[in-house]
């Protein structure tokens, strides 16, 4: 359960501590912005005493990034897994699911790698979130691409996160493991046609995927100087390939990196039989990758596909807060 600050600021702060256990939400908190992500607008109170300094924080900075001050409180889970459902409604009350992508590996609420299916989902859980994810679906007749995310705890307990209304940075990896183009099936949807390949959208199937998928984002940031961006014009630039290697990019040799947008530069995507022959051609395509002419975290990437924990699977989403000076010196 959520609690959105228009309904506490009806209340003296003094009430606030009693209105979220009310709701069964206590301490510590998160608060978040109801109108974006990305960790803008989002901080945590410890307790009672932090709860009205960190709602005004966040609120500012939401009103800043996106011109609405509105945040939710929630309960803070200490060291959860972040696991998101693709839905494709057909704004009927149908749909289907194409399983789940892992996003655990995130910095500062911002994902860094992602893989399908998770290593910590099996079929049984599979079915849980995405019955969970087609009530929503169901619920508003929701028309189009979506992505419900969840986050889950150590026994397989899951709560639901946020809903975002199309397709993520991410969506490659359930392409790669399920065989199919979601961008060319929501065209479809949007010229009033249920894409062919998908599963009749009146009932509830659950996918089973083929191999692992892995995406690496390669940013313009350096992340031995704090992950400051790294501008500056593309000398050279030469993206890896091979078996199960795919790179989606949106820089080209030449061309001038600068701070007015978003660092992200490409995405490097591969696809294996398994986790191990998955995550080996990552390390490959990332060694492989040249740009010279701006800083990038390669480097930080290349480190995280080879790290033991990594290749177990044994993470969460503040693994890589915990593992940052090894990551970075790597």
């Amino acid at each position: 359960p959520a609690l959105p600050s228009k309904d506490l600021t009806r209340l003296p702060s003094r009430e606030w501590p009693s209105a979220l256990q009310a709701r069964g939400i206590r301490p510590p908190y998160l608060i978040k912005a109801a109108a974006g992500g990305g960790g803008k607008g989002m901080r945590v109170a410890a307790d009672e005493t932090e709860l009205e300094a960190a709602v005004g924080r966040a609120a500012e900075e939401a009103r800043a990034a996106f011109a609405d001050g509105t945040v939710f409180v929630e309960r803070l889970l200490p060291a959860p897994r972040h696991v998101e459902i693709q839905v494709f409604g057909d704004g009927r009350g149908g749909g289907v699911f194409w399983g789940e992508r892992e996003c655990s590996l995130q910095r500062r609420h911002q994902k860094v790698m992602e893989e399908a299916p998770s290593s910590v989902v099996g079929e049984a859980l599979r079915d849980a979130l995405g019955r969970a994810a087609l009530a929503l679906v169901r619920s508003t007749a929701y028309r189009g691409a979506g992505t419900v995310e969840f986050l889950l705890e150590e026994d397989g307990g899951f709560h639901f996160l946020e809903v975002n209304t199309r397709l993520q940075v991410e969506h490659p990896v359930t392409e790669l493991v399920y065989g199919i183009d979601l961008v060319e099936a929501q065209l479809d949807l949007a010229e009033g046609r249920w894409p062919v390949a998908f599963p009749d959208p009146s009932a509830i199937s659950v996918p089973t995927p083929r191999g692992q998928a892995f995406e690496a984002r390669v940013l313009a940031e350096d992340p031995r100087t704090g992950f400051l961006p790294t501008p500056g014009a593309i000398r050279r630039y030469r993206e890896p390939s091979g078996v199960g290697v795919r790179v989606d990019s949106g820089v080209a040799e030449g061309r001038e990196v600068t701070t007015a947008f978003d660092s992200l530069l490409a995405k490097v995507i591969v696809h294996g039989p398994d986790r191990e022959t998955a995550l080996d051609r990552l390390t490959a395509a990332l060694e492989r990758y040249v740009i010279h002419g701006c800083g990038t975290n390669l480097p930080f990437l290349h480190a995280l596909a080879l790290h033991p924990d990594v290749r177990a699977g044994r993470f969460d989403t503040r693994w890589i807060d915990a593992h940052l000076e090894e990551l970075k010196g790597s």
